[in-house]
């Protein structure tokens, strides 16, 4: 006879075997090379991307905007909703305008370009490492004398 209570025993223990199967299937997909590799990526990946807006912001933009008058990309931005012009993008903020800051898109811009050159030669010296060699192409074969002599055949 079936009772309640052993049709809820054995769920129980069928639901305790699918979380167990899947606890032991994502340490298997944790554990693999290609996951820590991925981990690894992205925590260097996230440091040289504070390295390259620095390097936008502090080394590349200063020169850049001396070259075009003096001006600071950061602050180009136009009022959409706001009564009075603004000299700043934080004075816009402050005062609760509404702003379309397209200075700051050009900073991510700039900081996009870099990382992506950047990986390309990343990438790059990889392939070069990682190609396979070319393999010469055999020579012509032996004459049928020299296959003769040395009892091969």
């Amino acid at each position: 006879m079936v009772s309640a209570a052993n049709i809820g025993v054995s769920v129980s223990n069928s639901i305790q075997g699918v979380n167990m199967s899947i606890a032991q299937d994502f340490k298997a997909f944790a554990m693999r090379g290609n996951a820590i590799d991925l981990a690894v990526g992205v925590v260097v990946g996230a440091a040289f991307s504070g390295i390259v807006g620095s390097l936008v912001k502090d080394i590349i933009n200063p020169p850049l905007g001396l070259m075009l008058g003096g001006i600071d990309f950061a602050n180009f931005f136009t009022v959409l909703k706001g009564d009075a012009a603004y000299p700043t993008l934080a004075a816009a903020q402050e005062a609760g305008a509404v702003t379309l800051n397209y200075g700051l898109f050009i900073n991510a811009l700039i900081n996009f370009l870099i990382v992506a050159l950047a990986l390309f030669f990343v990438v790059r010296g990889i392939n070069r490492l990682t190609a396979p060699k070319a393999v010469p192409a055999p020579g012509d074969p032996p004459p049928p004398e020299d296959i003769q002599k040395s009892g091969t055949l």
